[in-house]
This record gives structure tokens, C-alpha cells and sequence, in this order.
């Protein structure tokens, strides 16, 4: 017996979700991703965070294709709709952007475009306007395009029934904290869902959270995204007050990156060199490069944004999904000095817990 599910799902802020070409287009593949992201998040628990075991529930429902032939391989039982795969409308970035201080642009502190700051490569800086425009792709030299707040699709999920719990449990996850689209880590393309037919979505609260929470030092342990991390205070989640606009909100989400990534003392060098702990945080850092790394190793940030539409107003949502470095960049350094990372990440949270910064934690 299979289970449906139905969605209007649109953008609060524009989402950069392309195509070959980086021209925007609602597309499924991307859907899949999120809710897959979110399912293992939802399973991992009952798994006991075994890697090898989630990944045979993950195949049994999503299917796999194995280089073994077709006998090892499964298709899925899970399928995903939408409505119209239709282009992207936004084409022209909107002027008048927030300005936010950087600390370490330029000789000293700069204003920088925060929209800019937090969308670099999906969008870029015209130097004959001095204003920020959506990018360029670099494969076809095409303007890209965006899908913004006024579009919106049905999105539509068919799975076997005894996995409803589990598939609702992801969308709500994927309704409070998914983004699609390139930047998307940064707030880019945050997704809003509306349940057709169903019940309203559950509030945002510790006891609706804590069931995908774990310490921050057992998250830490494994090097994949498998919980939202916790700590004394509760779980690793802040929002701002509420704003006026989705470009407000970013703005906040800007000043708050670039204050928990600039804390402490400055890089000792800007030539190739050792590993710091803002390389922890994210990596590569704009002309700071890890010797041992080089210009093609990747971390992604830990720390995602998102912006919530609630009512009238937006409230921008910080939530971090912790995990300790991959082996394979471990190896690279060949035996050198590494931060410890939980003392890394617990400077982040002080960052974001700081009342000067204004946010409040998940009540």
C-alpha cells in the first residue's frame, strides 16, 4: 500500500536552482536531494547512527544502482512530482542592497554588499554600475536567472505507507531548515512548504526538535551531517527578531557570518601555510590556502541559514549540523598540529549566543 503526500511549495528568498546551462528551473533532482538529506537525519537514530545500516534503509526505499548488475540493483519506491518545470522569472537583480562592515576587506574595515557577500558566484559585481547583478555562467557565458518568491509549484511524494512517519518527519525538517540552489547553505532558496490536505505543520520548539538533536561532542565523532547538534543550552538553533523583508533577514545572516568567521586573532599569513581554526569552519578561505590542501580540497560550512516567512514578517533561522573533519583531509596534513575542532565550534556558538548578536535560542 502506498502513501501520498501533497505540497505547495515555493521561495522566500531567490533561489538559484539551475539547470546545465545555470539558467533557473524547477527541477526534481534537487527535491530529492533535500528530502533524502533530511530522511537520513530522521532515520539515523533508530540506526544507531551506523553508517553502513542507513545506508540499506536508504536503498531499500530511494533504490540504487550497483556496479554489480542489475541483481544487486533496486529502484525506488519513493517517487517525487511536481506540478511545472518551469524557468526561473527573476533576471534582474533589485537595487538598493543592505551594506554590512567586514573587518578584514580591503587594508582595514569596508561596507561590502551582504547580498553579495552571501551569494558570491550566483551573483557578482558590476564595476561600471558599482551595484550587485545575478552571475554569469562560466561553461556559456549566459546571464543567470532565479526563481523568486512568487513562483510556486504542487509538489507531490508517493511512498510505501509504513514509511509516512518517517517521510513526514523529513518534510517538516526540510520545511524549517531546506534551501535548493546554489549558495543555498548561505539562505539562498529557502524553501517554504504548505501541506495540501493535511493537518498544519508543527511549530518550531525544543520538544518538536529534540528527537534529531544530539550532543555536540557525540556529533562530532562521525564526519557526516546526521543530527542537529546540541549543547547545555539546548539545541545548536538561533533565530533573529522578526524583519520586514527576506533582504533584511539577510542581511542579518550576513553580519552574523562574518562575525562568528573573523572572531579572534587575524590569519599570520596570506600565503599558503598551516591549518587554522576558521579553516575548520569552511574551507578554501579567500587567499588563505592550506599548503597541505592546495586550491581543490572542500569543507563544507557546518552552520546553516535559512529564512522563515511567518505571517507578515521574516525571521532569518541559524541551525548547525555538526561533524568532525573527513579522514581523506585529515590524512593530507600528514601528522600536523589540528584545532580542536569541539573548542572550534564551541567559539562559533559563543559568537551566536553573545546578546550583542541579538538572537535567541530555540524555545
Amino acid at each position: 500500500m502506498h502513501k501520498e503526500l501533497k505540497y505547495k511549495a515555493s521561495f522566500v528568498t531567490p533561489a538559484f536552482l539551475g539547470n546545465a546551462e545555470q539558467r533557473a528551473q524547477w527541477r526534481t533532482p534537487p527535491f530529492k536531494a533535500l528530502i533524502r538529506q533530511w530522511w537520513r537525519v530522521v532515520k539515523a537514530p533508530e540506526v544507531g547512527y551506523d553508517h553502513a545500516m542507513l545506508r540499506t534503509a536508504e536503498n531499500a526505499l530511494f533504490g540504487t544502482a550497483s556496479d554489480d548488475g542489475p541483481e544487486s540493483s533496486h529502484r525506488s519506491l519513493f517517487r517525487l512530482r511536481l506540478s511545472a518545470w518551469d524557468d526561473g522569472k527573476f533576471k534582474d537583480w533589485p537595487a538598493g542592497g543592505h551594506r554590512v562592515l567586514h573587518p578584514e576587506v580591503g587594508d582595514g574595515k569596508r561596507l561590502i554588499d551582504a547580498e553579495l557577500y552571501l551569494g558570491y558566484g550566483a551573483l557578482e559585481h558590476n564595476s561600471q554600475t558599482r551595484s550587485t547583478q545575478l552571475g554569469t555562467s562560466k561553461s556559456s557565458g549566459a546571464k543567470r536567472t532565479a526563481i523568486d518568491e512568487k513562483s510556486s509549484v504542487e509538489l507531490r511524494l508517493m511512498f510505501p505507507a509504513e514509511n509516512e512517519h518517517d517521510m513526514h518527519a523529513a518534510m517538516q525538517l526540510a520545511g524549517w531548515f531546506g534551501t535548493l540552489g546554489s549558495r543555498s547553505r548561505n539562505g539562498w532558496g529557502a524553501l517554504h512548504l504548505s501541506q495540501i490536505g493535511g493537518s498544519p505543520a508543527a511549530q518550531q520548539s525544543k520538544s518538536t526538535i529534540a528527537a534529531y538533536t544530539r550532543p555536540l561532542a557525540n556529533c562530532l565523532k562521525l564526519e557526516w551531517p546526521h543530527a542537529i547538534g546540541s549543547d547545555g543550552l539546548g539545541p545548536l538553533i538561533w533565530r533573529t527578531a522578526p524583519m520586514a523583508n527576506w533582504r533584511d533577514a539577510m542581511l542579518e545572516l550576513a553580519r552574523l557570518k562574518i562575525a562568528f568567521r573573523t572572531q579572534g586573532a587575524p590569519f599570520p599569513n596570506t600565503q599558503p601555510g598551516s591549518l587554522q581554526e576558521r579553516h575548520l569552519i569552511a574551507y578554501p578561505v579567500t587567499n588563505h590556502i592550506v599548503t597541505a590542501w592546495g586550491n581543490q580540497a572542500r569543507l563544507a560550512n557546518q552552520i546553516r541559514f535559512k529564512v522563515l516567512k511567518e505571517g507578515l514578517q521574516y525571521v532569518g533561522v541559524v541551525v548547525h549540523l555538526p561533524c568532525r573533519m573527513p579522514d581523506e583531509l585529515v590524512a593530507l596534513l600528514r601528522g600536523a598540529t589540528i584545532p580542536t575542532e569541539l573548542a572550534v565550534w564551541q567559539s562559533v556558538h559563543r559568537v551566536l549566543d553573545d546578546p550583542n548578536n541579538k538572537l535567541t535560542r530555540l524555545a
